[in-house]
């Protein structure tokens, strides 16, 4: 299984908290590279994995979840996590913005997005 990206995910207000924070992780050498609004997403310019998003809401669950993790085969891992029993907080879906992906709940009741690019 190949895993691609770990991205925290920080749950921010609408507005000048999600500017201050962009604001902030600037200042240590991130730079926006996604902006849809309710998800701002930063990345390292010499190095593109290394990320932080910040979120004003989950526009398609319930949640938002506490990290995201990008993987090779999604589908490969749902089957894993699935069979292993772990909690799924959100089925499979096809986003439109290019993602497949689900939720699930790590023993530490974090939520996990679970997701693969080029859906």
């Amino acid at each position: 299984m190949t895993i691609r990206r770990i991205v925290p995910n920080i749950q921010v207000e609408p507005g000048s908290q999600k500017r201050a924070s962009g604001d902030f992780y600037g200042l240590l050498g991130f730079e926006e590279v996604m902006d849809m609004g309710w998800v701002m997403t930063m990345a390292s310019p010499a190095n593109p994995t290394a990320q932080v998003s910040f979120l004003t809401e989950e526009r398609t669950a319930p949640v938002v979840p506490d990290l995201s993790v990008e993987v090779e085969d999604v589908d490969a891992v749902y089957a894993r996590v699935r069979a292993s029993g772990a909690e799924i907080v959100r089925e499979f879906r096809d986003e439109e913005w290019g993602v497949r992906r689900f939720f699930v709940r790590d023993p530490t009741g974090r939520v996990v997005n679970v997701l693969m690019h080029g859906a």
